[in-house]
Order: C-alpha cells, then sequence, then structure tokens
C-alpha cells in the first residue's frame, strides 16, 4: 500500500493492504480490498482542518447549485421532470470530479473509518456539521446568483419548493427522505467499489434520476430549490417555512444513509472492522503523531 503523507488521500494500488496487518486466506475477498480502500482514502477526510472542512463543504454547495440551475433550465424548457433530473447528474459528476463534501455523502465512507478506529466520533459530527453548514452557504450564494440572474426560473422555481416546504412532516414525507439518504450512500458505495471515472460517472446520473425524477426529499439539493424560491420572492419559501421540512429531511437522510445502506456493509465487513481495530493499538495508533490526531 502506498500512501503519500503529503496528499490529503491516499493512494491505493490494486489489492495491495495497510503493511501493519498480516490477513489470512479468509480476508482477500475483493470486500475487503475495497473496505480497506474506503478506510485509507476516507480518512484524510475526517482530520481535515476545520477551514479546510468549511471550504470543502462551499464549494461542494456550489457545485450542486450548478445541478440545480441545469435542473431548473431543463425543466422550464421540456416540462419534465426526468430529464431535468437528468440534467441535474453534472451536479453529482462535478462533486466525484472535484473531490468535493457533500453532507449527505458522509452516511457510508467516514462511518466506516470510525468504526475502525481511525477517527472518532467527534471528528465524524466535525465533518458532517461542517459539509452541512458549507453546502448550505455555498449553495445559498448560487441560489442568489440564479434568482437575479434568470428571473424566468422564479415561477418553476416556487412550484417546486412548495412541494417540500408544504409536504406535511408525516411518515409519506419521511419516507421519502430515507429512500434519498439510501440512494445518495449508495451512490457513494458505488463510486468507492470500482477505479473506473465512467462507472463513476454512469452512477452518477443513475442515483440523479432515482432523487430527482420521483420526488425524494434531499436535505441539501431540495434545500438548494427553496432558496433560489426564497431569493425570488415566491409564496411558501420563507426560512420559516424551510427549517421544519429541512430538520425532518435531515433526519429522514440520515436513517435511510446509515441503516439501510451502511449497516449492511457493516454486518458484512465485521472481521475486517476488527482486524483493523486490533491493528490499531499497534499499526494506524503509532501514525497519530502524522495524521494530527
Amino acid at each position: 500500500m502506498a500512501t503519500d503523507e503529503s496528499d490529503d488521500r491516499p493512494r491505493v494500488e490494486g489489492s495491495e493492504r495497510p503493511a501493519e496487518r498480516e490477513d489470512d486466506a479468509a480476508t482477500t475477498e475483493e470486500k475487503d480490498v475495497a473496505l480497506d480502500r474506503v478506510i485509507l482514502e476516507g480518512r484524510p477526510r475526517l482530520h481535515r482542518s476545520s477551514a479546510d472542512l468549511l471550504a470543502t463543504g462551499v464549494v461542494a454547495g456550489l457545485e450542486i447549485g450548478m445541478g440545480v440551475l441545469a435542473l431548473l433550465v431543463v425543466e422550464e424548457a421540456t416540462g419534465s421532470r426526468l430529464l431535468g433530473a437528468l440534467a441535474f447528474s453534472v451536479g453529482f459528476i462535478a462533486l466525484r470530479l472535484g473531490n468535493s463534501e457533500l453532507f449527505t455523502e458522509g452516511f457510508h465512507t467516514p462511518v466506516m473509518v470510525v468504526l475502525a478506529r481511525e477517527a472518532t466520533t467527534w471528528q465524524l459530527l466535525r465533518l458532517w456539521a461542517g459539509t452541512l453548514v458549507g453546502n448550505l452557504a455555498g449553495g445559498w450564494v448560487v441560489a442568489w446568483l440564479v434568482a437575479v440572474a434568470l428571473p424566468d426560473l422564479h415561477e418553476l422555481a416556487g412550484e417546486t419548493a412548495r412541494e417540500f416546504t408544504q409536504a406535511p412532516l408525516d411518515l409519506r414525507t419521511f419516507a421519502l427522505a430515507v429512500l434519498a439518504g439510501a440512494a445518495i450512500t449508495l451512490l457513494t458505495r458505488m463510486q468507492n467499489g470500482t477505479e473506473d471515472d465512467v462507472a463513476r460517472i454512469v452512477a452518477a446520473v443513475a442515483v440523479a434520476l432515482v432523487i430527482v425524477g420521483p420526488g425524494l426529499h434531499h436535505s441539501i439539493l431540495d434545500s438548494l430549490l427553496v432558496f433560489v424560491a426564497l431569493h425570488a420572492g415566491e409564496a411558501g419559501a420563507g426560512y420559516a417555512d424551510w427549517l421544519p421540512w429541512f430538520g425532518f429531511a435531515v433526519l429522514g437522510n440520515l436513517v435511510g444513509g446509515l441503516l439501510l445502506t451502511t449497516l449492511l456493509r457493516v454486518v458484512r465487513s465485521q472481521e475486517r472492522l476488527l482486524q483493523w481495530r486490533h491493528a490499531g493499538t499497534g499499526g494506524p495508533r503509532a501514525r497519530g503523531s502524522r495524521t494530527g490526531r
């Protein structure tokens, strides 16, 4: 396993594993190799400075905002939500190619890092908080620019925003948020499972269709749609309308990402995670001074 201590992201080569660990035949399966990659690539994300976390989150908000712009433009021109969803996928593609950090992408990789004892629960919560604030801040700016530059999109933005802000906080709305959280976490898993950029882009397009097409409730994406309507002065899109729905959507996204997707991966990878934990007493922990712990 080759790593570059001066780089945020360690380089993973083929099926090599951490030098600190001795693997037996039972742990040479492909899923264990994939888990090693997830932990090694995810570890630096939890050891970033607060400023870096916030900046990375803001960039992700700007990138997902471009996807929201594409969604509104295409849906306004065609009247098709599915075509708009296809256009929105540019936001997910930008996230992947730009290595930025979306809040709802943090329900899998960082969690596995913490379970491997390569980071702490506090660092995970700090990552979630920093990326959430950064995503909303970056998206708020793009939403303001869209509202000012493209007044023809105001009516559509208002109609779309009210689908969320006026949704009752009931079981159906919660289920839509759970599905969105599961879908975005599945996207993370799929993209972590391959080093082929074409496959990663295909996955991004597919999950964009799954989330946007049926109107699932994604806390960040849909907040940006609400922000466009808010800046446009559309009825039913004020901060007081948005905030209760936002909290409900975040909770549903967490449940979907953590329980429907990540938990299953944890169950499948218990043995490998135990190896990481055991090696942590004398292996990865010895690198603490180099990672700023």
